[in-house]
């Protein structure tokens, strides 16, 4: 490949957007519109074995990808990886590659009582305590998730939810940055201020995606009750497992009646 010359002026980032994504490594052509977004990519392939024709695109960094279909909608899934920052990246190369509709799926902290291991949370909106989205716009920016998405993927988490006895809880979550740093005064505060979770991803999804007039919606399963000390660490936690299967097949089928009908 041949290095261009140098310019003598600062890069233009904005003009560096065409071809084979540098971080992600898929080109446009290579991925779906619609993306559902884990964050560790040991789990796109649990994604995968909800989808048929399944093929692997790229692997790079923090970003696996594969392609698929779900009753014969193209589906691709792209690991985020971990924390605003790295999601910032997959979205922004994912939407240059194509993509238009972003779902992340996940694990999440809940913030209240009542919210069990296992739930599924449908977030309308971040409390954005992350870093990533300053860097794109002004505190006062809301980072919320596009209406539509967002209906589908409460009618389809509840409508599983009914069918499997778990409980759905729909409403407002934080981004944190640091997740060793949440003491329990934070946690207290944002447990005050009727917050039901707290996660690392979506208010740099939601941003994002705004910003590029793309849609973007989050489901995730309860890993933990944070509020009252209902914590699973240092051994698995199979309830988390069955609720993040839960999360998959709800943006599933949220994505189908969406767009499928």
């Amino acid at each position: 490949m041949t290095t261009p010359a140098a310019t003598g002026q600062p890069a233009d980032k904005s003009q560096l957007t065409g071809g084979r994504q540098y971080h992600v490594g898929v080109a446009p052509g290579e991925v779906h519109e619609v993306v559902l977004m884990p964050g560790d990519p040991f789990r796109v392939a649990l994604v995968a074995e909800q989808l048929d024709d399944v093929v692997e695109v790229a692997h790079q960094r923090e970003y696996r990808t594969v392609n698929g279909t779900f009753r014969g909608m193209p589906i691709t899934v792209c690991s985020s990886g971990m924390g605003c920052p790295s999601t910032a990246i997959g979205v922004e190369e994912l939407a240059n590659a194509g993509a238009t509709t972003f779902v992340r799926v996940g694990s999440t902290g809940a913030l209240q009582p009542g919210m069990a291991i296992g739930d599924l949370v449908v977030s309308e909106g971040t409390l954005r305590n992350d870093g990533t989205t300053a860097q794109y716009v002004p505190l006062s920016y809301p980072a919320v998730p596009d209406l539509r998405l967002t209906i589908a993927l409460a009618d389809a988490s509840l409508a599983l939810g009914e069918q499997n006895g778990f409980g759905v809880h729909v409403g407002l979550n934080a981004s944190d940055d640091a997740f060793w740093a949440e003491t329990p005064e934070h946690l207290a505060g944002l447990t005050k201020l009727g917050i039901l979770n707290v996660e690392m991803e979506s208010s740099a999804m939601f941003v994002v995606a705004r910003r590029r007039g793309l849609r973007a919606g989050m489901v995730c399963a309860v890993s933990a009750n944070l509020a009252t000390g209902d914590v699973v660490y240092g051994r698995p936690n199979e309830r988390l497992h069955v609720g993040w299967v839960h999360s998959v097949t709800a943006a599933l089928e949220a994505v189908h009646a969406l767009y499928a009908s």
